[in-house]
């Protein structure tokens, strides 16, 4: 368990000088997208949310140029403006994204002053490189391309860090392997039911490379059944999913037991998935999308929920085969 006031609830983001929170708020329900979540989220209340977690213990925001056509970057820079400002120990990441398949260094450029005018920032602390394996590794690594626009904009101090974000732990691996980013984000790939990034985790880590770790619910299986459309699931009964697609039957079967088990120990599954990432030292923070004020002091409270080694014992022996791991299941 981890509280805010704990010692570790402030967590240093590898050597990048940053300061962050061990939960964030993930900002990509934050522009309302039905497609991937299968609700709607009002302007208002996502303004209500920015403005509730800046006076919360969650001192970090995670969003992205993309997200609904940059809504979610809008709405977080209104809520900010809303609130009187950033407060100083507050991060805010963002990620630079394509535009109609481009991907160039001067892309990545405009990406990023997009996403500083949206959110009112003067100096966007951290930007990630987002979704690269769905671009070829020749173009986004060329002389003059997105890896050495993200390079400059950090040496000439419009950026101050700059980081990795994706869902396939391998081609995040290939970018760390780089030598250039100070931060790594993975999705879905450090779960209680797949543990397709250990590596990735280990190497960045040892590397002294700050890991960001989003999606631990794994777009809703992992959540409670009662309010899965809050955690990033569609809740239309269309069958079990994990990461955004149908889910392993090894998957189904270990969800089903480790409910069990979590109904044994007086907890549930949402609050076991969050607390698997908290609890692992080499995360820095734990990014769980959110669309409700109350979502949010919910989430504060299951990271210090008290749960004992026996219960984590129990848990890790019911941990999926690699076969059923999201990148296993890519590379087969």
């Amino acid at each position: 368990m981890v509280q805010p006031s704990d010692a570790t609830w402030m967590r240093p983001l590898g050597s990048t000088g940053l300061s962050v929170s061990a939960l964030a708020l993930g900002g990509a329900p934050l522009g309302s997208m039905p497609e991937n979540f299968g609700y709607e989220v009002p302007e208002s209340r996502a303004v209500e949310l920015v403005r509730a977690c800046l006076d919360s213990p969650v001192r970090t925001i995670d969003t992205s140029n993309g997200y609904s056509g940059g809504r979610s970057e809008q709405r977080i820079g209104a809520g900010i403006a809303a609130h009187g400002g950033l407060p100083a120990d507050v991060v805010v990441i963002t990620k630079v994204d394509p535009r109609d398949g481009d991907y160039s260094g001067r892309r990545v450029r405009d990406s990023v002053e997009e996403s500083r005018r949206r959110l009112g920032l003067e100096r966007l602390p951290l930007v990630h490189l987002h979704d690269p394996e769905f671009h070829p590794w020749e173009v986004i690594t060329a002389p003059g391309g997105a890896v050495d626009a993200l390079v400059d904009l950090r040496e000439s101090g419009a950026v101050g860090s700059i980081g990795v974000a994706g869902g396939h732990a391998a081609t995040v691996a290939r970018y760390l392997d780089l030598g250039v980013f100070d931060a790594v984000l993975v999705h879905n790939r450090w779960t209680l039911v797949d543990r397709s990034a250990g590596e990735l985790i280990e190497r960045a880590a040892a590397r002294g490379v700050g890991v960001v770790n989003a999606a631990v619910y794994g777009g809703g299986m992992l959540a409670r059944r009662d309010d899965a459309h809050d955690r990033g699931g569609s809740g239309d009964g269309a069958g079990p999913r994990y990461g955004y697609r149908p889910a392993h039957p090894a998957t189904v079967r270990a969800v089903a037991r480790m409910r069990e088990v979590c109904a044994r120990h007086g907890t549930d599954l949402a609050t076991a998935a969050l607390q698997h990432s908290l609890r692992d030292g080499r995360i820095a923070t734990t990014v769980v999308g959110l669309s409700r004020p109350g979502r949010l002091e919910e989430a504060v409270r299951a990271a210090g929920a008290d749960l004992p080694d026996a219960f984590w014992q129990e848990v890790e022996s019911l941990v999926p085969p690699r076969e059923a791991w999201l990148d296993h299941q890519d590379a087969a």
